[in-house]
Parts: structure tokens; sequence; C-alpha cells
């Protein structure tokens, strides 16, 4: 099983990153790609084409503005895209989320929120544990820690010195 992660723009790669971190944590192979729906879309089709001769089973797609990179992906594949809108200095990431969610039925793209790169890897975990029971125990086990974190912050401010 294999992901990729895909950004319109070089500019994405601190977004991209968070979702490779993600996938790592949860023992997740990706690979990357800049490749934009429209400036190098004759690179992105052939690419997409060749997803399952590659064993591509997610893809994370991460873009801004005028964000059509995962809805162009999501019409020349069947498998799950997942859309990370990138927050712009224009409209703070709206457009970029508007252009992504507003998909005509048959092709869905599950959306995270903007700059959401940590939760797209962790959706395509999710995705990944519907058939890897590895992945699903690392889940199982990061959820523990999220709730352990929530725990001990009521603890600190149980304490005297963080009473409100």
């Amino acid at each position: 099983m294999k992901a990729t992660i895909i950004m319109g723009s070089i500019s994405d790669k601190e977004i991209a990153k968070k979702s490779a971190q993600a996938l790592h944590r949860f023992g997740i192979e990706y690979e990357t790609r800049v490749l934009s729906a429209h400036r190098s879309i004759d690179e992105l089709i052939p690419y997409v084409q060749s997803f399952e001769a590659n064993g591509i089973d997610v893809v994370i797609a991460i873009a801004g503005k005028a964000a059509h990179l995962a809805g162009v992906i999501a019409g020349l594949t069947i498998l799950p895209v997942i859309a990370v809108p990138v927050k712009t200095s224009v409209m703070g990431g709206m457009d970029s989320l508007l252009s992504i969610v507003q998909m005509p039925s048959g092709v869905p793209v599950a959306t995270v929120a903007i700059d959401g790169g940590e939760n797209a890897g962790i959706l395509a975990a999710q995705i990944f544990s519907l058939k890897d029971s590895a992945i699903k125990k690392r889940l199982h086990e990061y959820k523990q820690e999220l709730k352990q974190a929530v725990l001990a912050m009521q603890q600190e401010l149980d304490s005297n010195e963080n009473k409100l």
C-alpha cells in the first residue's frame, strides 16, 4: 500500500511535509510530486493513469487559489483523493477551500482543513487501516496519546497554580 502526495507548487512543501510525517508515523510508504492542474496537465494525466501500475492506493492533493488539482485527479481515477486547501494572501484560503469542496456529483473529493496537511495524512492512514491491522493498531495508539494529552491538560488546570 502506498500514497502519493501531489503539490500544485513547491510553495506547498511545508504542508506536504506534515502529510508525509503523518504517513511515516503510521508506517505508510509514499511518494511526492509537484504537478499543476493548470501548468503541467500533460504530465499530471499520465502520472494519474500510472497509479495502479505503481501501487498507489490513496492520493493527497495540495493546492491553493483556484485549487483544481484534487478535482482533476478525482476525475481521472477511482482512488480516494484527499484535498488540502492552501491558505492564500487574498482570501485566507477560502478561495482554495471553496474551489475544492464544490465537486460535481459522482466525483467526490475528501477535504481537510485549510493547510491541514497532518489531517490529510491521518485520514489516509484511516483509509489504509481498513485493510492493514498494523496501521489500525498505530491509529488506536495515536488516539490514546491524544487522549492522554488532554487529560494532562485537565490535571494542569486542576493544580493550584492554574486555577481560573
